[in-house]
C-alpha cells in the first residue's frame, strides 16, 4: 500500500529541520519502505514541508513510521497527513 505523508513545517522551524536533517535521511534510507521522498519549498525556495511515500502493509504501519520520524520527534511539523496514494506515473 503506498501512503503519502505530507507534513508542513512549523513557522520559523527552518534551523530545526536542519538541525535534524542527517538524521531524517538516514531513517529514510534505514527502515526500507520508502519509495520517494523529498522536500517541499516555499515562495523563496526555503524548505518548508516534507513528502513522503511509503510502500507499506497499512495505515497504523505508516503511522508509526511517521511518528518515528526523527522530524517528528523534534517537533518540527505543524501538520502532517497521510494519504493513501496510488501511482499512476
Amino acid at each position: 500500500m503506498l501512503i503519502a505523508l505530507i507534513g508542513q513545517d512549523k513557522a520559523g522551524a527552518l534551523q530545526t529541520r536542519l538541525d535534524n536533517r542527517d538524521a531524517h535521511v538516514a531513517y529514510l534510507k534505514e527502515t526500507g519502505v520508502v519509495s520517494q521522498a523529498g522536500p517541499l519549498l516555499d515562495e523563496d525556495g526555503q524548505m518548508s514541508g516534507s513528502l513522503v511515500i511509503l510502500d507499506v502493509q497499512d495505515m497504523a504501519v505508516a503511522q508509526a513510521w511517521a511518528d518515528n520520524d526523527p522530524y517528528a520527534k523534534a517537533g518540527l511539523f505543524a501538520e502532517v497527513k497521510l494519504i493513501a496514494w496510488k501511482k499512476v506515473i
